[in-house]
């Protein structure tokens, strides 16, 4: 009986996420369909950042140059850049190796340093990253500069390119439509690896460096090995989103890829709940909408005192950072944070 009723379950959340974007498109327009497919992408960075942060215990304050290492990657052969135009089934993979060895790099000198530090290092390499990015247009023209990658190739499945709309059965597919459903079974995959390496002999070892990185090496567990690992994989996660946020925009810049962005990431995995993945994905999509959804706020005044009051550009983000406060006030440990943690915040006993 449960295992019917599991499948059920199943059913029902395989039915809804199909219905999704046709919902969304039909009551709150299609533009709320894109803030979606934006929502699985960060889905997909703060799972990555989350095995780092979350499981490994390494604060990462730069962990959107492997995003912008996988856009770059995918971009540069599938652009008229270089007059190159790979298969993304080439170049996703492509991207996520990349941006694994940028995370190898990154790992490699912190691996004797902790706390602060750690962060202080990764911020650096983030900037390092765009700035690099930004200026690598002399004396030879490889990224464009600040102009950035235009006219993009978007996925190509078969003969079907996603960035067309389609007819099927009278359903208008659009390229949002598209583009949600590969990105939802991309990050599905992502949910998948993550629980899966959660509960792995390597994801307890991640635990066991981030409680006390001292008896875990006394334990016999490689720590370099191991945080190496974390960085590594956390970045190529970052890569493979990076090279969907390409295809999908058409158009990238260095200044897609900010030490903001790096922030926001790092808010929802906080904000979710450090080190359970679900919770991850639940800060991941509130933090995406709920910004878009306080740009209401213009027209509501505009609504109630028959002017704008207050910008609404500056509105939202004193709303938003508010919001912030307070979360991390009632609940330190985030939304649905990892039993581990609770206990950490809470003093919560084991059978308790």
């Amino acid at each position: 009986m449960l295992t019917l009723n599991r499948y059920l379950t199943y059913t029902v959340v395989a039915i809804a996420l199909a219905a999704l974007p046709f919902v969304v498109d039909a009551t709150l327009g299609r533009a709320w369909v894109r803030i979606i497919d934006v929502a699985l992408l960060f889905v997909m960075l703060a799972l990555g950042l989350n095995i780092v942060v979350g499981f490994a215990g390494l604060l990462d304050l730069g962990y959107i140059a492997f995003f912008a290492v996988g856009a770059y990657s995918y971009a540069l052969l599938a652009s008229p850049q270089f007059g190159i135009h790979w298969s993304f089934l080439a170049l996703l993979p492509l991207g996520a190796l990349m941006a694994g060895v940028f995370g190898i790099l990154l790992g490699a000198p912190t691996l004797k340093l902790r706390g602060d530090y750690i962060a202080i290092v990764t911020l650096g390499f983030g900037e390092i990253i765009r700035i690099f990015l930004n200026n690598l247009n002399r004396p030879i023209n490889i990224t464009n500069g600040p102009q950035g990658i235009t006219l993009i190739d978007p996925l190509h499945l078969g003969g079907v390119s996603l960035n067309k709309t389609y007819e099927i059965a009278g359903l208008t597919i659009a390229p949002v439509h598209s583009y949600y459903f590969v990105f939802l079974i991309c990050a599905l995959l992502t949910i998948v690896l993550s629980r899966r390496l959660e509960s792995s002999r390597i994801g307890r070892a991640w635990v066991a460096i981030r409680e006390d990185e001292l008896a875990a090496g006394a334990m016999g567990i490689n720590t370099r090995d191991m945080k190496l690992l974390a960085f590594a994989l956390g970045a190529t996660f970052g890569g493979v989103a990076g090279g969907l946020f390409a295809s999908f925009q058409g158009f990238i810049s260095p200044e897609s890829f900010t030490l903001h962005d790096s922030i926001m990431v790092l808010c929802m995995v906080v904000l979710g709940g450090m080190g359970n993945v679900w919770g991850v994905v639940v800060g991941a999509v509130l933090l995406t909408a709920l910004p878009e959804a306080l740009r209401y706020i213009g027209p509501l005044q505009q609504q109630w005192f028959g002017r704008v009051v207050v910008d609404p550009a500056d509105l939202r983000m004193l709303l938003f950072g508010l919001a912030l406060v307070l979360m991390m006030l009632l609940r330190p440990a985030g939304l649905w944070p990892s039993k581990i943690r609770r206990r950490e915040l809470t003093g919560e006993k084991n059978g308790g």
